[in-house]
């Protein structure tokens, strides 16, 4: 790929996570700088009634404003979209966050596949993808996704995950760009957004 023309913004990035989630998605959250300039959307696997509790302590640690997604909310920069438990959280034209209760995907709703994917078809290169610590494999065909329209992605090294699932299955189908230490996920994204 030439990228010495036309440099690419990567200002859209996603995360998905399930067991051992919260944490990990704390420690990349809160290593993030005010100027990030990007926005953050992420699917932790959690039941309803949990991801609004999980959304307000990441806003009090955070330097990012971190919500609780509602239907319809616009994606803007320097803001952290949680999806809600119960439903998924897709990606519409020109940048709306959309959820639904269509059924659960690899048994789960939210789902990390229905993110990816939905992005990828609205921000294609402009998503760095993040697969963290999780049992099964949500996450994987998004991460094919993100690739295939240009996207970087990024998993979980298997040292620093809780469950090395998810990270793993995303691993295995080729389409990974690197594999990066928990502690060190928030300096790299913030490394490539400009590259």
């Amino acid at each position: 790929m030439d990228n010495k023309n036309k440099k690419v913004i990567r200002d859209i990035i996603l995360i998905g996570a399930s067991t051992g989630g919260p944490n990990a998605i704390e420690k990349v959250i809160t290593g993030f700088t005010q100027d990030i300039n990007a926005a953050v959307l992420v699917v932790q696997h959690m039941p309803s009634g949990f991801t609004k509790a999980f959304a307000e302590r990441l806003n009090k640690k955070c330097r990012l404003e971190v919500l609780e997604a509602r239907d319809g909310y616009k994606i803007e920069k320097n803001k952290v979209y949680v999806a809600p438990g119960g439903y998924h959280m897709v990606v519409k034209e020109p940048g709306v966050i959309r959820l639904n209760q269509e059924p659960p995907v690899w048994g789960v709703r939210p789902a990390v596949d229905k993110l990816f994917i939905s992005a990828s078809s609205v921000f294609s290169n402009r998503i760095i993808s993040v697969v963290l610590t999780g049992m099964g494999k949500d996450g994987a065909q998004g991460t094919i996704e993100v690739k295939r329209n240009d996207g970087i992605t990024i998993v979980q090294d298997e040292e620093t995950c809780v469950i090395y699932g998810m990270p793993k299955v995303a691993f295995e189908t080729g389409y990974v760009d690197y594999v990066v230490p928990i502690d060190k996920i928030a300096s790299k994204i913030q490394s490539l957004m400009n590259n």
